[in-house]
């Protein structure tokens, strides 16, 4: 079985040590492309170093609504740069986090409205960080984001009906090994109804490991059990699942 992690960021500080074992063991389970997620200016500089040396690393980059307030003027500039010259398989992630709301919420949607336009500018996928804020996002990519374009809701932790509405714009749900958690019952109902043709499952390495390794950093090799506990809750054999997300992925990500 191969496997695609839509989601890890092995150029952060935390990770990019480990980064060589890392990649030995996701390559032992089968983990045959990782998008790796750039969030600030060095992050991205490193995540393009680690694709010259690991091709099967794709790169997507954005400054997260966390950072916009602080370090959204000074890094567009260089996540444009990228996108614009095709060093960049996707734009993000980017979005609106109203849990958190570590820039404010007025900022966060400049800086989607932003994220956004670049995405079609450079004919590319958007990855979204939502949290607490689905009205908003729904509203403004309604708005701002041309129709059928695609969409990818990452580490998504909403509910069932926010969920209906991200699949019913003909966007992408990734679940991620919060899927596994023992109390995460609605996260397995929207892994039922999502159309395995709109699904990507991600680690969001170091984050969020799954339930036998809680506690632990994450990392790309543990995508397997998530796509297990995906597998079962959709009452399906885990190749499917692991078929239909690494499909969904290459052919978004055109790795």
């Amino acid at each position: 079985m191969r496997y695609c992690d839509s989601h890890a960021h092995l150029s952060s500080p935390d990770v990019l040590p480990q980064v060589d074992g890392i990649m030995a063991r996701a390559k032992i389970a089968g983990v045959e492309r990782i998008l790796n997620i750039c969030t600030d200016i060095e992050s991205l500089e490193k995540g393009l170093d680690l694709e010259k040396k690991y091709p099967q690393i794709k790169n997507a980059g954005a400054t997260t609504p966390h950072d916009v307030g602080k370090e959204g003027e000074i890094a567009f500039p260089y996540f444009a740069k990228a996108a614009r010259s095709k060093q960049l398989v996707a734009v993000g992630e980017t979005g609106l986090d109203y849990y958190y709301e570590h820039s404010d919420k007025e900022t966060q949607k400049r800086y989607l409205i932003r994220y956004l336009h670049l995405a079609i500018e450079c004919a590319l996928p958007v990855i979204f960080h939502c949290r607490d804020a689905f009205a908003d996002l729904f509203a403004i990519a309604d708005v701002e984001y041309r129709k059928g374009a695609p969409a990818i809701l990452h580490c998504f932790t909403g509910t069932v009906q926010e969920a209906e509405q991200v699949l019913a714009r003909g966007w992408y749900l990734s679940l991620s090994g919060i899927a596994t958690f023992k109390k995460s019952e609605t996260l397995r109902e929207v892994a039922r109804l999502t159309p395995l043709s709109q699904l990507l499952i991600e680690t969001d390495t170091p984050y969020l490991a799954p339930q036998s390794k809680r506690g632990q950093p994450n990392e790309p090799a543990y995508i397997t059990e998530t796509a297990a506990c995906i597998a079962i809750a959709k009452n399906i054999p885990l190749e499917e699942v692991a078929r239909a997300s690494f499909e969904n992925a290459s052919r978004l990500f055109l790795c």
